[in-house]
């Protein structure tokens, strides 16, 4: 009442809208002599009806009951709310008072896995979350409770095996007890040092109260400085930038190149206009020359206005003017001249 939330060390978890909504955990030291009161406020779904109650909350410090010997229980087989019913938990207080023996014993913790990072179960198979009960009592803990801490049950716990409990099987029947995540704590032999604060980094020295600077301090022209950030930098790069340019415009590679290159542009051009015009002058290959065995002027292989385009490369079948026979044989298997 009062506050925007529930206080820190109470919790509140309730599965379903129609399923009991349940308050739990262990008060600190610091709400211990002041009543706690706890405003509910309730609503019917149906006609919107609102109900308020207060629930007092009484803390009472535990000193008066000294319980130095702690023992902690990891049970995978129940749910938190499942462990706060009052017939589940005193069930699990009678096995460990068999087991322990002792004269007083009370719950003093009780903790979902889950808030203990423990995962979410898969919805299968009725899979629990699981619960942390922490439990205390004032005579040493029994010779069952210290079977975990021997090194044969140690090892079998790092190798992720179940360990040799003898009393294990007085909680079987009910509870499931991962006995490698128990916990036993013997506030007896906890010796609490006074630690002494010693300067280091990120404690500062105490040098009483802040003194802030007085106002006759002498301003400061920061001109000189700011010209000199800017232009240092500037010249840097107006020197960079020369440098570069003469680099890529005055030092160029590959002059000859580029003028072997022009210049087989410019013959290919030419070729493509000699093969458009057709009225030039015709090659020396195809000037008349004199016949090898007469010894008279033979004519080209074509006139002026034959079409050379159609001209044939290698001319066998025409017989030219003043040009050798040679003999062919026929199809008949004759000779003719």
């Amino acid at each position: 009442m009062g506050y925007p939330d529930r206080p820190g060390w109470l919790r509140y978890i309730q599965r379903t809208p129609y399923s009991d909504g349940v308050l739990y955990g262990s008060p600190t030291f610091e709400s211990v002599g002041k009543p706690t009161v706890i405003e509910i406020t309730a609503y019917n779904r149906r006609t919107f009806e609102t109900a308020r109650h207060n629930l007092i909350l009484n803390i009472m410090s535990a000193e008066d009951f000294p319980l130095p010997y702690q023992a902690e229980f990891f049970i995978k087989n129940m749910n938190v709310e499942e462990m706060l019913a009052s017939e589940i938990l005193g069930d699990f207080l009678g096995a460990v008072k068999n087991v322990w023996q002792p004269e007083r014993l009370n719950a003093i913790n009780i903790t979902s896995a889950l808030d203990r990072g423990g995962r979410v179960p898969l919805p299968i198979n009725d899979m629990k979350e699981g619960v942390y009960v922490m439990v205390g009592a004032d005579v040493p803990f029994s010779s069952c409770l210290k079977e975990v801490e021997n090194p044969q049950n140690q090892l079998r716990c790092s190798q992720e095996m179940e360990p040799a409990i003898s009393c294990d099987k007085k909680f079987r029947a009910q509870f499931n007890i991962d006995w490698c995540k128990i916990s036993l704590v013997d506030k007896t032999k906890q010796v609490l040092f006074a630690q002494e604060v010693v300067h280091g980094e990120g404690i500062l020295p105490d040098a009483g109260e802040y003194r802030p600077p007085s106002e006759a301090l002498k301003s400061r022209d920061y001109y000189a400085d700011f010209l000199i950030t800017l232009a240092v930098p500037s010249a840097v790069a107006i020197v960079l930038f020369a440098i570069l340019g003469y680099i890529m415009c005055c030092r160029r590679e590959g002059i000859i190149q580029l003028v072997h290159h022009s210049a087989i542009q410019k013959s290919t051009k030419e070729l493509r206009d000699m093969s458009n015009n057709r009225e030039i002058a015709w090659p020396l290959s195809t000037l008349p020359v004199f016949h090898p065995v007469t010894g008279e002027m033979v004519p080209p292989l074509h006139t002026d206005n034959y079409d050379n385009t159609n001209m044939p490369l290698m001319q066998t079948q025409q017989t030219m003017p003043h040009q050798t026979q040679i003999p062919q044989q026929q199809n008949a298997g004759k000779w003719y001249p």
